[in-house]
């Protein structure tokens, strides 16, 4: 009988060497399957996620009328944005129990990097979700398993976190889907589980405080050197912060490896009871490990200290690309491997060739994760990665959403999907293209997310966003008689964290002299102007540096159009871009730089909707 991953994986069995083998084997099996009967399969999924929520409100409200095909369904249900069902999400979060979007209860909301208005978004999730996120971690592991055999019997070294969440109104969690994994029973049972063998004991990775759960994580780490035989972070961004932690705290971490105790730092018992269980004095190791920190250069660091890594597991697509050369500096040209594509919304796919370079990650949607549907992209001829993308489809577009079958290789898309948790035609936001096919199941490659110019880590701020944060920031110059005549932006990440940088060029009277304190309230003013995910990388998560303004000589952005034109783009049409990428650009910039101003002080985050705290 064919396994769906609509339903909850059993209870985990402490996994043998023969039941590893047959389960993978299994799980490639199962690959083969729905790749190659697609079609099927895709219908199947539509069908079962209609027929389960016939009776809903949403669907009831959009005359669907208790069908389950997929050209009625095309036919009657709009594709939608976030801001479509808002008001229903309120609802739910305000304690509405009725079956609104799902028959089965909302278990929590899953908290999404994208926002609406400044706030997280929230994407009402079922229970049996987790069941479907888990299901396409085994299969990837199935297919890595071919790449690195007995990949089960070492350990993976990844650096772990929990994010604040909160509670709505109405009483249901209100977190990161990463968080969410975390604090499942699923998670906590998982040395059942033989590719969840981690380092890192789970009162590590559930310790709160930032400092604590890098340095718990990080000293076992280098205790179990010998074991691991894959490492790396969710994101390449936070792999990176932890290997610039090591750089910091070597000393402190050898110093407890030859000792056998515990910095006085760590003051959470339960971290420190869970070390104390893998920490035994090794004069030895914390001399290696002092010898090879103590050398001029960190090149390579990750398989000098951990010898036995066949890969590094973080996502470096999309975004996360700007990270590759520190990654290759630092392991030694160690494959990176981007394995799984999935969202708040919906678990999409997994990276069937997992050793390719980064440049050539693809990703095949799995067919039974959701019902996935395909919005065509048009890009304008005359601005770098601009994207034609209207908010709201009118009918014809509508019309044009195509199948998973029905996309052509080369062409790029917005992904909208339907979900067993209750969403129906969604806009997800990120543009995929299409790069080639497993049987009959396309594979696409990340190109953006919608709209996006700057994200250090899972921030994603846009063009919208940050013109008005610049508008509310120009007011502080106000008093001075200045203006910004024109300004860009790009994500540093030579620093780590990275930050975002503001190049602004001014009008102002020769004669006038503004104070470095000015500037740096326009810092804060931007910060506090961006949205709640930004604020949270900077008050409490750390993983975004203060943000800087670099005043730029008059005339520069007049260079920057003079160099644009050089290379051939059109004066007529020039527009100066908000954010910069291409190197000469940045250097050009950076030439021109008069003075620099960080933001001395972090911008105001709580947990939770504004709105929540406000009724509190």
């Amino acid at each position: 009988m064919e396994r769906t991953m609509s339903e909850a994986p059993n209870s985990p069995k402490k996994a043998t060497e023969c039941s590893i083998a047959e389960d993978n084997k299994k799980n490639l099996q199962f690959i083969e399957e729905v790749t190659t009967n697609v079609g099927d399969v895709q219908r199947r999924v539509l069908a079962e996620i209609l027929s389960r929520n016939a009776n809903v409100e949403y669907l009831q409200r959009h005359n669907l009328n208790g069908h389950t095909d997929r050209e009625t369904f095309k036919k009657v249900i709009p594709a939608i944005t976030y801001e479509d069902i808002q008001q229903d999400i309120n609802r739910i979060a305000h304690g509405d129990k009725s079956p609104i979007f799902c028959s089965q209860p909302i278990s929590e909301f899953l908290t999404s990097s994208g926002t609406s208005g400044g706030e997280r978004k929230l994407m009402p999730t079922i229970q049996e979700e987790l069941g479907r996120r888990l299901q396409l971690h085994g299969l990837m592991m199935s297919v890595i398993s071919q790449f690195v055999p007995d990949l089960e019997k070492g350990k993976g070294m990844y650096f772990l976190s929990i994010k604040s969440e909160a509670k709505t109104p109405g009483g249901l969690p209100a977190r990161p889907v990463l968080t969410s994994i975390y604090k499942s029973p699923y998670f906590s049972n998982r040395r059942l589980s033989p590719y969840a063998n981690y380092t890192s004991p789970a009162e590590t990775i559930l310790c709160p405080d930032s400092y604590q759960n890098m340095y718990s994580q990080m000293l076992c780490g280098l205790c179990q050197n010998k074991e691991v035989l894959r490492l790396g972070s969710y994101f390449a961004s936070g792999f990176i912060r932890a290997i610039r932690f090591l750089e910091k705290h070597w000393s402190l971490l050898c110093n407890d490896i030859r000792m056998g105790t515990i910095n006085t730092q760590i003051t959470d018992l339960s971290v420190r009871e869970a070390v104390m269980k893998i920490l035994k004095p090794d004069p030895e190791l914390a001399d290696f490990i002092e010898a090879e920190c103590s050398k001029d250069s960190w090149k390579g660091i990750i398989t000098r200290l951990w010898p036995n890594t066949k890969y590094v597991d973080v996502i470096v697509t999309g975004s996360m690309s700007q990270y590759i050369p520190t990654l290759d500096y630092y392991s030694n040209g160690l494959p990176l491997v981007s394995t799984m594509y999935a969202s708040s919304e919906c678990p999409f796919g997994i990276n069937l060739n997992p050793f390719c370079k980064p440049s050539e990650v693809s990703y095949t949607l799995i067919p039974t994760m959701g019902y996935f549907e395909f919005s065509p992209i048009h890009r304008t001829n005359e601005v770098p990665n601009s994207i034609s993308m209207s908010e709201s489809p009118n009918e014809k577009e509508q019309q044009q959403l195509v199948d998973l079958v029905d996309v052509k290789i080369g062409q790029e898309y917005e992904l909208v999907v339907s979900t067993y948790s209750g969403l129906y035609r969604y806009r997800v936001g990120d543009v995929l293209r299409v790069a080639g096919y497993k049987n009959n199941t396309p594979q696409f490659t990340f190109v953006c997310r919608e709209n996006v110019i700057l994200s250090i880590d899972s921030d994603k701020t846009d063009e919208v966003e940050l013109q008005n944060a610049v508008e509310n920031a120009v007011r502080d110059l106000m008093p001075f008689d200045a203006h910004v005549t024109e300004y860009t932006s790009y994500a540093d990440t030579a620093t780590i964290p990275g930050h975002y940088v503001l190049f602004w060029e001014l009008s102002i009277n020769v004669s006038t002299s503004i104070p470095p304190s000015v500037f740096e309230d326009c810092c804060l003013t931007i910060e506090e102007s961006l949205d709640s995910v930004y604020r949270q990388g900077r008050a409490s998560d750390k993983s975004i540096g203060p943000l800087e303004i670099r005043i730029v000589e008059i005339g520069t952005f007049d260079k920057l159009m003079d160099y644009c034109v050089s290379l051939g783009a059109s004066i007529d049409q020039y527009k100066t871009p908000r954010c910069v990428k291409f190197a000469p650009h940045v250097e050009l910039l950076n030439s021109r730089v008069m003075s620099s101003h960080f933001s001395q002080t972090c911008p105001n985050w709580v947990p939770g909707h504004r709105q929540w705290n406000n009724m509190n």
